[in-house]
């Protein structure tokens, strides 16, 4: 029997520098893509326009990347946005570097805020993931990490990001396993060669250094529903999302 395969939306931060950005949305729907995974500001001045823009094309939004601030400051405009674009999952993905504190109950905190953003979330059907970066996986001074610290907090989810786990030195498998109820959109952000300075030292899925075949497995025993393909700085994002796409179904995912 073979396995369904997962929906797999596009992180429209990988193309931002390729405006306008509705134009590239028939393309990514050609290209078999089934959503956009939206940042802000692309969906921020006129939501409803936006999500008229992926009807037109023919695309979903499964979830969208916002401000922390945004879930603790003003939840309800947020859940107003997810209703608006169709989403389920909201998903902040980011603390600034200057605001970060080296401390476990600093990190629990964050968990905290995006445990109470879920509350008022799940209200409305909706989820909060986190989304990470690399900085979650640096070792606090007491030997522990931020992620789980954040993923300690009840009711709070995960979009992983396999790329920068990796980045981080971190292992991408071992998360998967640790985490597999909890992840419920899995990232496959790929590393080009250390040492690699073009496109920031990203590539395509399928073109670096992790091993999706040998990550299938894990991946197909976690909760996640949909894929998501990005890019952090690519040279030509066409070429970045076919590729990422069609190596992603040749692995059977």
């Amino acid at each position: 029997m073979t396995e369904a395969r997962y929906p797999i939306a596009y992180q429209l931060y990988s193309s931002r520098n390729f405006p306008p950005l509705e134009a590239q949305l028939p393309e990514l729907k050609a290209m078999g893509y089934d959503a956009i995974e939206p940042w802000l500001p692309a969906y921020e001045a006129d939501p409803g326009a936006f999500r008229r823009a992926l009807d037109d094309a023919g695309l979903g939004c499964f979830g969208f990347h916002m401000p922390l601030t945004g879930l603790s400051d003003d939840p309800n405009r947020f859940i107003e946005i997810a209703q608006t674009l169709g989403a389920r999952y909201m998903i902040p993905p980011f603390v600034p570097e200057e605001d970060r504190r080296p401390t476990a109950d600093y990190w629990k905190g964050i968990g905290d805020t995006l445990a109470k953003g879920a509350e008022a979330a799940a209200k409305h059907g909706l989820k909060v993931l986190w989304h990470n970066h690399a900085f979650e996986y640096a070792l606090l001074p007491d030997g522990s990490r931020p992620i789980d610290h954040i993923l300690a907090a009840p009711d709070v989810y995960f979009e992983i990001d396999c790329g920068w786990i990796t980045r981080g030195g971190a292992d991408a498998a071992a998360e998967l396993r640790r985490y597999a109820d909890r992840i419920l959109v899995v990232q496959t952000k790929d590393l080009a060669p250390l040492g690699t300075t073009e496109e920031d030292g990203w590539t395509a899925t399928g073109d670096g250094t992790i091993d999706w075949s040998m990550l299938a497995p894990l991946i197909r025993k976690t909760a996640a529903d949909h894929l998501c393909t990005e890019h952090d700085n690519p040279r030509d994002w066409r070429d970045f999302a076919k590729r990422s796409f069609d190596h992603i179904r040749s692995i059977g995912l």
